[in-house]
């Protein structure tokens, strides 16, 4: 292949990854503002002991999903080439486990109704609500086959009407005094609605049962990623599991309003980068020049971005609350900023592991999950008798924190990428956001009505961290500004 060729190739490329990070920052940040406004009516509607109920709910169902993917989707994406066989076996594999577990967990209603407080109405809603896995496996290969031609389009065309008729339908069940029943039922109408879209207009439909030859080739790469997936949800969801079953389902309504605020942040940035950076980390897996040299651009515009939205989340934590709550939720508020916190090294771990599981070393990410898991051990034993969830909540940042710098040295190993180049990558990002937090906190001193404060404080914050980097002639500061306008220059 001539330099010519690959030039070319390597701009289609280009072009390629910066439409999909347009399409998924597009789907991300519009999905979270329909969710963002539907949860403000339902979190002013729906009682504290709702909601928890539904989180007790979302522990099983976040198992019961890794169980029906299995790790496969990940493994469509890591395939350099993938056949219509695999995705066939992908798709029939998928369904027929969620199916099973679906149930199994149909069954279990008075078990998982015992555990949280002996609440007898979780049965009923449990029976519903984990539909919502069994449509999304549907969609698993719908979805990874537009992510792997770098074509998410209709992903984020498929969410946002998703969200609309779910959203409306949640409002009106609210308002109609359904409780706890009106957030399952939007669950389960955003699963169906997304998923029907994918099947209308994706043109793809299983050509093949279920082959043995591409069952062993997909699972050889989907274990590793399956055992780390099941780890990854404990680690997420061991806290709703404790606070639910030790305190109370108030406590966990109001762990699960912070966790649900804060990762609209945390998660959406975490979905972002693995779905726009993974395909093309794949593509370059040949490469160790290339691939260095895009692992220094993804490491600067990922520190540009996560650092300066979840530390300011955290700082304007209280006026947020305060504009879109009133009172009615102020015991969130300092559960909120801790996860904002913590979400940066969860962030950062994730995308550091995709390096590992782009470069074939899909096994280490399960040892990234065991370190992470035995953080979360630790920090729970240390913290569980002190009877304050805030407390709880502080170990579980600390323990993130401890695996961030464990993985990062993982990496710098496996990758040959030294630690002395990852601090290069973050450290100005990490001084810069400080800067912006000290300028955030004065101007929170100021006596105003929440709404202007938080107007205030955002638009201060976000003055100063652009005018420093604007001063430092940062290049992830016009390549942002190029991204927005369309110019299509992130990660050239």
């Amino acid at each position: 292949m001539n330099n010519e060729t690959r030039h070319g190739e390597g701009g289609s490329l280009k072009i390629k990854t910066a439409r999909t990070l347009k399409w998924n920052t597009v789907d991300r940040v519009a999905s979270q503002v329909l969710y963002g406004v539907v949860g403000i009516v339902l979190a002013n509607v729906i009682s504290q002991e709702d909601f928890g109920l539904v989180g007790a709910l979302l522990v099983f169902q976040a198992f019961a999903i890794i169980f029906a993917d299995s790790g496969f989707g990940a493994a469509l994406l890591r395939q350099k080439h993938t056949t219509e066989e695999d995705y066939s076996t992908v798709f029939w594999f998928n369904l027929i486990v969620s199916v099973v577990i679906y149930f199994i967990l149909w069954f279990c209603g008075p078990l998982i109704a015992d555990i949280f407080q002996r609440d007898e109405r979780l049965i009923p809603l449990s029976k519903v609500m984990f539909l919502t896995f069994v449509l999304n496996a549907l969609a698993i290969v719908q979805t990874n086959r537009l992510m792997k031609r770098l074509d998410v389009k209709m992903i984020a065309i498929s969410n946002l009407i998703a969200q609309l008729i779910g959203g409306a339908l949640g409002i009106g069940l609210a308002l109609g005094g359904w409780g706890a029943w009106a957030l399952v039922w939007q669950s389960v109408t955003l699963a169906g609605v997304k998923t029907l879209i994918l099947w209308i207009t994706g043109g793809w439909y299983p050509h093949t049962w279920i082959k043995r030859q591409s069952f062993k080739k997909i699972w050889r790469i989907g274990l590793s990623v399956f055992s780390s997936s099941m780890l990854n949800t404990l680690f997420l969801t061991v806290y709703s599991f404790v606070i639910g079953a030790f305190y109370s389902l108030r406590s966990l309504g109001v762990y699960t309003q912070a966790d649900k605020w804060s990762k609209m942040g945390s998660a959406s940035l975490s979905q972002i980068f693995t779905s726009s950076f993974v395909p093309l980390l794949s593509r370059v897996q040949d490469n160790p020049i290339d691939f260095k040299r895009y692992m220094l651009k993804i490491n600067r515009f990922t520190a540009f971005v996560v650092f300066p939205i979840l530390a300011g989340l955290a700082i304007v934590g209280e006026p947020l609350f305060h504009t879109l709550f009133g009172t009615k939720w102020d015991s969130a508020i300092p559960l909120f900023q801790i996860l904002c916190l913590r979400g940066i090294p969860v962030v950062l771990v994730s995308l550091y592991g995709n390096y590992m599981l782009a470069l074939g070393y899909g096994k280490r990410l399960f040892s990234i999950e065991v370190i992470k898991d035995c953080s979360i051990a630790v920090a729970i034993l240390a913290t569980v008798w002190f009877d304050s969830v805030e407390l709880l909540v502080w170990g579980q940042f600390w323990a993130s924190l401890a695996t961030f710098f464990i993985v990062i040295y993982m990496v710098a190993k496996t990758t040959g990428y030294s630690l002395k180049k990852f601090a290069e990558d973050i450290l100005p990002f990490v001084g810069v956001t400080l800067l912006m937090c000290v300028g955030c906190w004065l101007l929170g001193r100021l006596s105003l009505s929440p709404v202007v404060l938080l107007l205030i404080e955002a638009t201060g914050g976000a003055i100063i961290y652009a005018g420093v980097m604007k001063l430092q002639k940062a290049p992830e500061f016009s390549e942002a500004f190029d991204f927005i306008l369309g110019k299509k220059k992130v990660l050239s």
